[in-house]
């Protein structure tokens, strides 16, 4: 029977009529067969010996054997294609048994095709295989399974057969399926999942108001038991510093009616303390003694940042101090923006040349991501979610995983209580369709979001943009109240008032082309300025009379021949900071060089003794600062908790519109479930389970098909 088997040429033609769908009916014939050769092998179901003589001519006779001896019907469990003289297995999932000749239509059952009248032919097996829409006949018939390729059996009660199964599948209830079942019913099922998504929906959308509000419930008793638990801490410390001082005195009191009346005087008034202490007040005295955080100093020398040609800052040379708070101002394309971009350290894509120093070291500032805070301009909050829940969100996922409950909690009542969001911490912010709380509350709740993840360094851009003056006071307030923390606090600011104004300790003045104008202490600009004789009018703001004067909105004179432009170059005269080239060729129009020198080296005498101070401020903190760098923030699994929390909370809020839309795809899923017709050639791509196929050649080499490939 091996000699009768297909080898590899002849199962190339076969597949290469499979290829073009025009001659998938007619494989193309092998040359075997022709004209002046017509074996019995070369009709549909017959197959011939290789002879031993040599090969007859044609295009492939170096390849294909010649087949013309012992010629037969195909073998049961295989199939022989018209005009190919050999035969080939049948796949799993297929039933190939002998063909039986019908009498009245002449053609050879299961299969269609027609013996040759007038020869002593009968009918063999199969006569082709392909996909199922093609050869539909060759597959194990539905309700049936074909353990092997001459094997059918019916499918018994409690099991269904698909179109080519090769065993039974044992249905989900026996009940369902009946015998010779083609598919699984399952119709009584799916309307009872209908039903209890229903149900589900419906409880949802009645229970969802229940569940948010026990869940606040919750979240307001555990902040009762931090209270607490702050509240005996507190008065431990206190006994403690009360007892630490009675031990420490010089003078050794008697044990008289004097040390007793002290003792009971100290007790009264411990006792009255904290009867009056709010929880506030327990919270910001818990915090009293807590250890600094961290500090991060920022410093830049020569720092220029350049697209192409254009440079977008020039010269920038100067430091961001810790326990400061810093606004930084200029014209509009003075390049404020690109500055914080680069204390950031987001250069990507810029030609950077200077240096940055972080803590007095060279270092990048993506090592610091984790205790750096930005509040960009744009809101960043969940409409629909309430303050608290937006703050408490930040912290869980940006605070060390190592910290307590009750430390969490801690932090977000201090940052809720320095920023004034006490009486709305319950309320939602609000969408565009939903109205929430108001624009200055939101941008408060945009610096909390940063601020409850204890940064050492706190980046803000125009957090007072659309405030009204009270607003912006009680925001700015709460950076100072951050700074005292040790926190580096940088903010471009607008127009600020002039309170809102003398509430920075550090000003960044800078001018077109990324020039540094003025960069110092709040009280010695208008100082500085007036030394070149530019001072500020009665009634006027100064920051806003400083960028008129560098934008050329308001003229004034100077001494000697200095004018605005010139404003960057002597600033950097009068700090001795090196002047770049293009700027050369303006000193030589200045006659107040000397004078600045002179300014120069009485400023940099002070500046020597400020640096002193701070150098040894920042070694103490370098070492704090690489712990901070180990700060665990909870992992990948942990973040993806809180979000589904999240997620789903945002969804109960939204229980209607929710409701709506899952009823919607119900709906479109039970009709098209009723109008489609799946069937097993039509499910998917055609004959997707029936595709594969091995042949083993004379050789004893297996040739593996699959039909998607060809298709």
């Amino acid at each position: 029977m091996t000699a009768m088997l297909c080898g590899q040429a002849e199962i190339e033609l076969y597949i290469e009529s499979l290829a073009n769908a025009s001659s998938r009916s007619n494989p193309r014939i092998s040359p075997n067969c022709n004209q002046n050769s017509w074996a019995l092998g070369c009709q549909p179901g017959w197959a011939c010996m290789v002879s031993g003589t040599e090969p007859s001519d044609g295009p492939s006779a170096e390849l294909v054997p010649q087949r013309a001896e012992s010629c037969r019907p195909c073998c049961p469990g295989f199939f022989c294609p018209r005009g190919l003289t050999c035969m080939m297995p049948c796949p799993l999932g297929a039933y190939c048994p002998l063909g039986t000749l019908n009498d009245t239509t002449g053609l050879c059952d299961p299969y269609f095709y027609q013996i040759t009248p007038g020869k002593s032919t009968a009918c063999g097996a199969a006569d082709s295989w392909a996909d199922i829409v093609t050869t539909n006949d060759i597959f194990c018939p539905p309700g049936h399974y074909c353990p092997s390729t001459t094997q059918k059996y019916n499918c018994s009660s409690g099991h269904y057969c698909r179109k080519g199964s090769t065993d039974e599948k044992k249905c989900f209830w026996k009940n369902t399926c009946k015998d010779n079942a083609i598919k699984e019913n399952l119709t009584f099922y799916g309307i009872i999942l209908i039903a209890i998504l229903g149900f589900v929906l419906l409880l949802v959308y009645n229970c969802s108001g229940l569940f948010i509000s026990f869940q606040v419930k919750m979240s307001s008793r555990s902040r009762k038991k931090a209270a607490k638990r702050a509240d005996k801490s507190a008065a431990a410390r206190e006994r403690w510093k009360l007892a630490k001082e009675l031990i420490l005195r010089h003078e050794v009191p008697t044990e008289g009616f004097g040390h007793a009346y002290n003792q009971a005087d100290t007790d009264r008034a411990m006792k009255t303390n904290n009867d009056k202490l709010t929880f506030s007040g327990v919270v910001s005295l818990a915090t009293e003694i807590r250890p600094r955080r961290p500090t991060l100093e920022v410093a830049f020398r020569g720092l220029t940042l350049s697209i192409g040609k254009k440079k977008l800052l020039q010269c920038v040379t100067g430091k961001l101090s810790p326990g400061r708070v810093t606004a930084i101002m200029g014209p509009s394309g003075a390049g404020k923006t690109t500055f914080l971009n680069a204390v950031l350290g987001k250069t990507s894509g810029y030609k950077k040349d200077g240096v940055v120093l972080i803590n007095g070291l060279p270092g990048l500032m993506q090592s610091y991501k984790k205790i750096i805070g930005f509040v960009p301009q744009d809101d960043i909050v969940h409409g629909n979610l309430t303050v608290e829940e937006n703050l408490w969100f930040s912290s869980c996922c940006r605070l060390s995983k190592g910290m307590s409950r009750s430390h969490k909690v801690r932090i977000l009542e201090r940052v809720i209580e320095s920023l004034g969001l006490k009486e709305i911490r319950n309320s939602l912010v609000g969408t565009v369709e939903k109205r929430g709380i108001s624009g200055g509350q939101r941008k408060r709740v945009n610096v909390g979001i940063e601020m409850v993840m204890e940064p050492s360094l706190l980046i803000l851009d125009e957090p007072t943009t659309g405030l009204d003056s009270a607003s912006s006071q009680l925001l700015l307030r709460a950076l100072r109240h951050e700074a005292l923390e040790g926190v580096n606090v940088c903010a471009v600011v607008h127009q600020p008032s002039y309170t809102l104004f003398n509430m920075f300790d550090d000003f960044v003045l800078l001018a077109r082309g990324g020039l540094i104008a003025y960069h110092g202490p709040i009280y010695e600009v208008e100082t500085y300025f007036a030394g070149l004789g530019i001072k500020v009018p009665d009634r006027e703001n100064p920051p806003d009379y400083f960028i008129d004067i560098l934008e050329g909105i308001v003229k004034t004179k100077m001494r000697g021949n200095v004018t605005p432009k010139h404003l960057p170059l002597l600033w950097m005269l009068h700090n001795g900071y090196e002047v770049p080239d293009d700027l050369q060729k303006d000193l030589e129009n200045i006659d107040t060089i000397r004078e600045l020198y002179t300014v120069r080296s009485i400023s940099s005498e002070q500046s020597s003794e400020e640096q002193s101070e701070n150098t040894d401020s920042v070694h103490r903190n370098l070492s704090q600062s690489n712990e901070l760098l180990e700060r665990k923030t909870p992992g990948v699994f942990a973040q993806y908790g809180y979000y589904l929390g999240r997620v789903a909370k945002q969804r109960l809020r939204e229980a209607t519109q929710q409701a709506v839309d899952y009823l919607i795809l119900c709906i479109a899923g039970i009709c098209i479930g009723t109008i489609a017709r799946v069937r097993d050639d039509s499910f998917g791509v055609a004959s997707y389970g029936y595709t594969i196929m091995a042949v083993c050649n004379e050789k004893g080499v297996i040739i593996v098909i699959d039909l998607m490939e060809i298709l």
